[in-house]
């Protein structure tokens, strides 16, 4: 996964009703119908959230007769925390700036 697929990946998974949403993915796989009355928000509004969360291939659906069944991309998620663990360890930014006397501690 490259740096601007994981920034659009983490984009996605920024937003709490998202997050709740691949949350309840992680339990079962659900249609919209279903996510209506526990946000409490309007089938278009959920609809959209999926639709951020399918586009960032966090969701997959299938269609059983008139339904759309959404269910967790678990092979992207994978790729998401390989991905995090893979990030470029920075940790001489510290050295650099402590030998220019330019790093403030927290403590």
């Amino acid at each position: 996964m490259d740096t601007k697929q994981l920034v659009n990946t983490l984009k996605a998974l920024a937003d709490p009703t998202r997050l709740k949403i691949v949350s309840l993915l992680n339990h079962r796989s659900c249609c919209v119908c279903e996510l209506v009355p526990i946000f409490g928000i309007s089938q278009p509004a959920v609809s959209k959230h999926m639709s951020k969360l399918k586009s960032a291939d966090l969701v997959l659906e299938s269609r059983r007769g008139q339904w759309v069944i959404y269910s967790l991309n678990h092979e992207r998620l994978e790729q998401v925390r390989f991905a995090l663990g893979s990030l470029p360890d920075y940790s001489d930014e510290f050295e650099r700036l402590a030998e220019q006397g330019l790093l403030v501690t927290c403590e």
